[in-house]
C-alpha cells in the first residue's frame, strides 16, 4: 500500500486514463466500522483499567504517605519529648554546673585566704626563729664578756647575729642591726690583751720550779768533794797500804761534810732549809703561781699582781739568783706584773632590750 501511495500524480492520472474505476464491495465498510468500534472499546477498556490501576496506586501511595506521615509525627513527637528531656537535663546540668562553679570560686577564695595565712604564718615563724637565734647569740656574747672576759668570742657571736639579720634582708630588722653594729664597734675599740701568751708564759715558770737551785742547800753536793776510790779489801787489810790510803780519804770526806763555809753578798742571809722544807717551799710557790693563773683568767688585776709579787719574793730569798733558770723565771714574773689584764668590759643590755622590745611589738600586732 505504501508503494501504491508513493506513486506520483502523473502516474495516477495515466492509470486513470488507462483503467476504468473499480467498485468496492458492499460489506467492506461495515467491517471497518466494527473493527474501529472494537478498537475503541479495547482502548476504552484499557483506559479504564489503567485508571483503576492508577487509582489503586494513588490510594496505596496515599496510605503509605499517611503511614509515613503518622510515623514521622510519632517520631517527631518522640524527638520533641527527647529534646524536652534533654533540655531539662541540660538545664539541670547548667544549674548544677553553676553551683559547682560557685563552690569552686568559694573554694578558690578560701584557698587564697589559706595560702595568704600560711605565708603570713611562715613569715612570722621565720621572723620569730631569726629573733630567737639572734637573742641567743647576743646572750652568748654577754656570757663571754661577763664570765670569761673573752672579747674575741663576744665579737664573733655578735658578728654571727648581724650576719643572720643581713642574710634575711627584711627592712624591719634595720633598727636591730644598728644597735648590734653599735655594740660591735664598742667591743672592737676595747684593748685586747693576749691572754693566751700570758697564760703560756706563766705556765713555763710553773714548769721550771723543780729546776731552781737553792741559795743554801741543807747538805753539800757530792760533786764539791773529790771522789773516793774504794779499794779492794785484801786477805790481810792491815798489811795493805792502799787500804789505809782509801780509809784515810773516806774519813777526810766525812770530816769535811761536818763543816760548810759559803760566801754570800746578800744583806739578809737566807735560811738554811732541810730537805723536807725545801719540798714545801717549792709547792707553796707552785700554788701561788697556779692561783695567779686562775686570777689571769678572771682578769683580777690587783690580786694577780699580789700573788706574783709574793712568789717573786720567795724565789729571790731562798733560791740562787745567779742561776740561769731562776733569772729567767724572775724576769718573766716581772714582765707579767707589768702587763695590764683588767679591761672595763661593756654590757650588751642595749641589744638585748632592743630584741625583746621588737618581739613584743610583733606580738602586739598579731
Amino acid at each position: 500500500m505504501n508503494d501504491e501511495i508513493s506513486q506520483t500524480p502523473e502516474q495516477t492520472s495515466g492509470m486513470g486514463e488507462s483503467l476504468p474505476p473499480e467498485k468496492s464491495p458492499p460489506g467492506n465498510g461495515k467491517s471497518v466500522f466494527f473493527l474501529g468500534l472494537l478498537i475503541a472499546a479495547l482502548a476504552l477498556g484499557l483506559a479504564g483499567w489503567q485508571w483503576l490501576e492508577t487509582r489503586d496506586q494513588l490510594a496505596a501511595a496515599r496510605q503509605e504517605i499517611a503511614r509515613r506521615l503518622s510515623e514521622s509525627d510519632a517520631a517527631a513527637s518522640e524527638n520533641r519529648a527527647r529534646a524536652k528531656q534533654a533540655m531539662e537535663a541540660l538545664e539541670a546540668l547548667q544549674s548544677r554546673l553553676g553551683g559547682l562553679e560557685a563552690r569552686l570560686a568559694e573554694s578558690g577564695s578560701q584557698q587564697e585566704a589559706l595560702q595568704s595565712l600560711y605565708q603570713n604564718l611562715n613569715l612570722n615563724r621565720d621572723g620569730e626563729s631569726i629573733l630567737t637565734e639572734i637573742e641567743q647569740d647576743v646572750i652568748l656574747a654577754s656570757q663571754h664578756l661577763q664570765l670569761a672576759g673573752n672579747i674575741h668570742a663576744a665579737i664573733a657571736a655578735l658578728e654571727a647575729a648581724d650576719a643572720r639579720l643581713a642574710g634575711d634582708g627584711k627592712p624591719q630588722f634595720i633598727a636591730l642591726r644598728k644597735v648590734l653594729t653599735h655594740d660591735l664597734e664598742r667591743l672592737r675599740a676595747l684593748p685586747q690583751p693576749d691572754f693566751a701568751d700570758l697564760y703560756l708564759r706563766l705556765e713555763s715558770v710553773i714548769e721550771a720550779i723543780d729546776t731552781w737551785t737553792l741559795a743554801l742547800a741543807g747538805r753539800p753536793e757530792d760533786s764539791a768533794l773529790p771522789p773516793v776510790e774504794e779499794a779492794m779489801a785484801p786477805e790481810h787489810p792491815l798489811l795493805s797500804l792502799e787500804y789505809w790510803q782509801a780509809l784515810g780519804r773516806k774519813l777526810w770526806k766525812e770530816a769535811r761534810a761536818l763543816v760548810r763555809i759559803q760566801r754570800t753578798d746578800r744583806a739578809a742571809l737566807p735560811m738554811l732549809l732541810p730537805p723536807n722544807q725545801e719540798f714545801f717551799l717549792r709547792e707553796n710557790i707552785r700554788l701561788r703561781l697556779l692561783s695567779a693563773r686562775l686570777l689571769l683568767l678572771s682578769r683580777d688585776q690587783p690580786i694577780f699582781r699580789k700573788e706574783l709579787e709574793q712568789a717573786s719574793a720567795w724565789i729571790e730569798r731562798y733560791f740562787d739568783s745567779n742561776g740561769k733558770n731562776v733569772q729567767n723565771s724572775l724576769k718573766t714574773l716581772r714582765q707579767l706584773m707589768d702587763r695590764e689584764i683588767r679591761v672595763d668590759l661593756p654590757n650588751l643590755n642595749e641589744s638585748l632590750s632592743a630584741i625583746r622590745r621588737f618581739r613584743a611589738e610583733r606580738e602586739s600586732f598579731r
